[in-house]
């Protein structure tokens, strides 16, 4: 088999477009087999949507099923499916590789003037990955977030969880992050895992 041609200069300035046009089509597809709200509950918490707690006390989010859990009371109470940094394997080392961290944190801080829509900061770096950037000569990064999603990808709904495409943070749709925004306290832990 021959290889590949280069792509043209002239063609290769529009991958972007194409690349977002088909990225919106497929929040299209998505969105019209399964309804714009990708929560997904099992059908005993179905009923418990609208009774939604005044808090929670821990979120767990498991990388590798890329499914963030809310707690309350050691209860489960809403499970969200996400999208996380474009290299999702392993944990956060230093800034710009990214990866979302691992490790147990804190949500403490919430923008409300977020670029994507709301966003809850992540107690990252802790004094782990600190001392383990300074090993390794290099810094650690920051302003993980959980967030929803940017105004010009805001049509993508949930199938922006068809690509890792964060720089290390935890992306859910903006119906999500509302929903997260008024059930969430700063001081929450998260335990990222693997």
């Amino acid at each position: 088999m021959p290889a590949a041609e280069p792509v043209p200069l002239r063609f290769a300035k529009a991958l972007p477009l194409v690349m977002t046009l088909l990225q919106f089509a497929s929040a299209v597809a998505l969105t019209m087999a399964n309804g714009s709200d990708s929560t997904r509950l099992s059908a005993a918490n179905a009923t418990s949507r609208a009774n939604a707690p005044a808090a929670a006390d821990s979120l767990v989010l498991i990388k590798s099923r890329r499914e963030l859990v809310v707690y309350y009371h050691s209860e489960p109470v809403r499970r969200y499916y996400v999208a996380l940094g474009r290299n999702p394997v392993g944990d956060k080392q230093r800034i710009g590789d990214n990866r979302t961290p691992e490790g147990l944190f804190f949500i403490q801080g919430r923008n409300p003037n977020s670029r994507y829509h709301l966003s809850l900061r992540i107690s990252y770096p802790d004094a782990t990955h600190r001392a383990r950037a300074a090993r390794l000569g290099v810094e650690p990064g920051g302003d993980i977030m959980i967030h929803g999603l940017p105004g010009e990808q805001a049509a993508f709904g949930p199938a922006h969880r068809d690509f890792d495409w964060t720089n290390g943070c935890i992306a859910v749709t903006n119906k999500e992050i509302e929903e997260l925004w008024r059930v969430i306290r700063d001081g929450t832990p998260i335990e990222i895992k693997p």
